[in-house]
């Protein structure tokens, strides 16, 4: 590429697309995306890998039911808590500097809960555990922004989706795999110690190959980005917590009581939107609400939504089926769920790669292979219930695997088409927290039909999943409409599709001005 005009929308200076000219003029920032990938991959892995250590957590530390709970839902609770403030604080100060910390975070609260002696001491490492992620993970896609565009934005988001697709799908075999070698007693503290040895490669790497924060110029007469938006955290986290909490708590939290949360959550996050319009009048809001009157923005946003609601739930059904109702071991159970890993992996790459060509069409296609490859494993299921369920749902599994990768990645690219890079931490929180109350949604309506089927009938197991798969069916149903509704309007969900790689689409409102060529001092990039 040649030189250029600098970054726009508050990027770096230094090439015509706004990509940070590399260091000594050599380009680092495919090694910095696999240090991201790699951070980003242990806290999502950290979303799963748990579900089939609670067994070996349980006879370890002697867990009630509740600390069992928190272990798992309080680890989600916490990180979707995190996302948009960490997102935003990336945005107004230093995305390496919160990267970093993020990433020290989550290495010593791996340490600490591995260590654990106490059922408390567990749940407390657990909740700061998922602070970490939260923090760390919304830098992934700002450092994406920020350092790609055009077709190799495209390739790098679908790196991500491949590691978001693959760090769900593998826990529960990693976890498995450990529980094997180490044993029921101790197994389970391996689960958080195997982040140690990555996190401490990772630490000095990251200070080496992740840009440096750049110079941000105001917008319009606000501040250039440094305030913090403390009524707007203060809201938008009350607000979130009260949404999740009656959620994850669906199994331990008897009784509808925890519903009446739920509407308390919603007039908060109303508020939240009303203030973050008033807020950002004059300074830099914490959410601008801009984003969210760019179509691709704010329908990519719902379609995560609904999709992770289905996809996520899927596993926590399918490793109870598998291990509780066929006594599957914890390793088994998690080589089952391996096909759709492998096809989740190979559709993401393929997915970001061809998305810039393909738009909205092809997230609606990888939809369609996910529908039909979940009902088709629900039909195996329910001719060949048995022991050998594992490997004839491998097939179906993969087909619905290759459908996940292709609407992940490519859903990401088009969502964050149209964000500027100086947002592109808080855009991709939001993007998260979306994931995350989806997931937790999902889990918490499929989990009660798969439940209330072993209430009245104990031993049907397999009935129980079918009717739960039939619910997770129904959210990527969902999901396929909303993609449908795009396609058939004539979107095609990518804004930049008629032009050729370079700086993407503006928001609506005050933006960044285009700053003039480089004087004679700016460096060139190298061909």
């Amino acid at each position: 590429m040649s030189s250029g005009p600098a970054g726009t929308d508050g990027g770096p200076a230094g090439t015509s697309d706004g990509v940070p000219e590399p260091a000594g003029g050599r380009d680092h920032r495919w090694q910095a995306l696999a240090v991201c990938l790699v951070a980003g991959f242990m806290t999502l892995l950290d979303v799963s890998i748990v579900n089939v250590a609670l067994p070996s957590v349980r006879a370890g530390l002697g867990l009630s039911e509740s600390g069992l709970q928190w272990v798992l839902s309080g680890y989600a609770l916490t990180f979707g808590l995190a996302l948009v403030p960490a997102g935003r604080l990336g945005d107004a100060r230093s995305r390496r500097a919160v990267f970093i910390s993020g990433l020290a975070l989550f290495t010593l609260t791996s340490a600490l809960a591995g260590a654990a002696q106490t059922e408390g001491w567990l749940i407390a490492a657990r909740l700061a555990q998922g602070v970490a992620g939260g923090i760390l993970v919304p830098q992934v896609s700002g450092f994406i922004q920020e350092l790609f565009q055009g077709a190799e934005r495209g390739r790098a988001f679908g790196l991500l989706g491949a590691t978001i697709g693959v760090s769900t799908a593998v826990g529960p075999l990693l976890g498995g795999l450990l529980i094997e070698i180490f044993g029921t007693a101790d197994g389970w503290r391996w689960v958080f110690y195997v982040n140690l040895p990555i996190g401490l490669v990772a630490l000095p790497l990251a200070y080496r190959l992740l840009p440096p924060p750049s110079a941000r110029p105001a917008r319009a007469g606000k501040p250039a980005g440094r305030d913090f938006d403390p009524v707007g955290v203060l809201l938008l986290g009350a607000g979130t917590v009260l949404l999740l909490l009656p959620l994850v708590e669906q199994q331990q939290w008897p009784g509808p009581a925890k519903w009446l949360l739920t509407p308390v959550a919603v007039v908060l996050l109303a508020a939240f939107a009303g203030w973050e319009r008033r807020y950002g009048r004059r300074h830099e809001p914490l959410v601008s609400m801009n984003l969210f009157r760019a179509r691709s923005y704010a329908l990519g946003t719902l379609l995560s939504l609904v999709y992770f609601a289905g996809f996520t739930a899927i596993f926590f059904i399918f490793t109870l089926y598998l291990q509780n109702g066929l006594g599957y071991s914890a390793l088994a159970a998690g080589l089952s769920i391996t096909p759709f890993a492998l096809g989740s992996g190979a559709g993401a790459a393929v997915g970001g790669r061809v998305v810039h060509r393909f738009g909205r069409p092809l997230v609606t296609f990888g939809l369609l292979l996910v529908a039909v490859g979940l009902a088709v494993s629900g039909g195996v299921v329910h001719l060949w219930s048995g022991p050998h369920v594992g490997w004839l749902t491998a097939a179906p599994l993969l087909l619905a695997g290759v459908g996940s990768g292709l609407v992940i990645s490519p859903n990401q690219v088009l969502t964050l088409a149209e964000v500027p890079v100086a947002r592109a931490g808080s855009a991709g929180g939001v993007l998260q927290t979306a994931q995350r109350i989806g997931s937790a949604a999902g889990i918490a309506a499929v989990g009660a039909v798969f439940f209330t089927r072993l209430g009245g009938h104990p031993q049907d197991w397999a009935g129980a999943f079918q009717l739960g798969l039939v619910v997770a069916i129904g959210f990527v149903l969902l999901a396929l409409a909303t993609a449908l509704a795009d396609v058939l309007a004539g979107g095609t969900g990518w804004p930049a599709a008629a032009r050729p790689p370079g700086p993407g689409p503006r928001l609506p409102g005050p933006q960044t001005p285009r700053p003039g060529p480089p004087g004679p001092s700016a460096p060139a990039r190298k061909p």
